[in-house]
Formats: C-alpha cells, sequence, structure tokens
C-alpha cells in the first residue's frame, strides 16, 4: 500500500509572512485571498485558499490550498488541509482543547458541504468567509448540500460566523481561474 503524503507547494513561504500578527479579518483573509491566486497563477490547482488563526493573537497557524487535482484527492480542499495541518500543529484532534487559545478558519470562499463539517468537527471558533456559494456555482463547482441552516446550525454549536469578508477581491481570483482555463472539479 502506498503511504498518503500531503505536501504544500514549496512557494508557500514566499506568500505567507508567518512571523506578524494579523489583527483584522480583512489581513487574515489577505493571506487566503494570496494563497488562492498564487494556487492558480502557478498552476498547482483550485482557486481556493485558507488559514487557520489564534483569534486572539492573530498568530498564523497553518495554511492550505487546494491540493484536489495534484493529489489526486477529493478531500484536500484548502480548508480540510489548513484544518489538518493546523491540528497535527497544536498535537490535538481539535483546535477547541482546554489549553489550546481559541481558533478561527479563514476561507477564500464560503465552504462546500464537505468543508462545512470539518469546521464543526474542528473545534474552531469561528469561520471566516470571502466569496459566497453562488459565486462558486456560478463557475460551475458543486458546493453540495448547504443551506442558511447550516450555518444558523453552526452558529448554536457555537462557531461563530461571518460571510463576504472582501468578497470581491475573493471572487476575482475564482475569475482569474475561469480566465485561465481552469475548469471546476467537483470532488
Amino acid at each position: 500500500m502506498r503511504p498518503l503524503t500531503i505536501d504544500l507547494p514549496a512557494w508557500l513561504d514566499e506568500v505567507v509572512d508567518r512571523s506578524r500578527a494579523y489583527r483584522s479579518d480583512e489581513d487574515r483573509m489577505g493571506v487566503a485571498i494570496d494563497l488562492s491566486r498564487e494556487n492558480v497563477l502557478r498552476d498547482m490547482g483550485g482557486p481556493f485558499g485558507a488559514a487557520v488563526f489564534e483569534s486572539e493573537s492573530g498568530r498564523l497557524v497553518s495554511v492550505g490550498t487546494n491540493l484536489v487535482v495534484r493529489h489526486h484527492n477529493s478531500a484536500l480542499h484548502a480548508e480540510m488541509v489548513a484544518l489538518m495541518l493546523a491540528e497535527r500543529q497544536v498535537g490535538s484532534y481539535t483546535l477547541a482543547g482546554t489549553a489550546l487559545p481559541r481558533h478561527e478558519l479563514v476561507t477564500s470562499c464560503d465552504p462546500c458541504a464537505m468543508c462545512l463539517g470539518a469546521v464543526l468537527w474542528s473545534g474552531v471558533g469561528r469561520v471566516v468567509t470571502g466569496a459566497m456559494r453562488e459565486d462558486a456555482v456560478a463557475l460551475g463547482f458543486d458546493e453540495g448540500p448547504v443551506f442558511a441552516e447550516s450555518y444558523r446550525y453552526l452558529e448554536r454549536r457555537g462557531v461563530a460566523v461571518v460571510r463576504g469578508v472582501s468578497r470581491e477581491e475573493s471572487r476575482g481570483v475564482l475569475e482569474l481561474y475561469r480566465s485561465r482555463g481552469g475548469e471546476p472539479y467537483n470532488g
């Protein structure tokens, strides 16, 4: 059996400044958008980027880009990669451990059904999104069964949701992907 190895693009450290604190939603979203744009410009995969931050300090914990096509793995959406790496970084299967600071996921686009489920189980206390579901659907991406009630459910479970931060810039990356011949892959 071949081992499952998830390697991130080598260019990540050129794009992300891990030494600074990201204080605002817009600063944090800038990381996710930069990741998504760079993924498109370097022909590395889909137009999605995500990052996990410590909520209070603004410290960047992990990043993720869409690796679905590159790794032939339908689960490797940017949000999933960022959450998996954050859990590995803190040494826990949950980011809500009692000794851990509160964490949040910032993603360049509303999460699909799989990623929204992962938000709930990951232990993040907040999710911030850029482009909206309808922006991704307009390009042909199938986001699965995500409804307004899905977000209300997260909020009832204690996960704050902020949508549409830097939406135009995030949507611009989706359009860049399409203009460069990027095709939707629903996986």
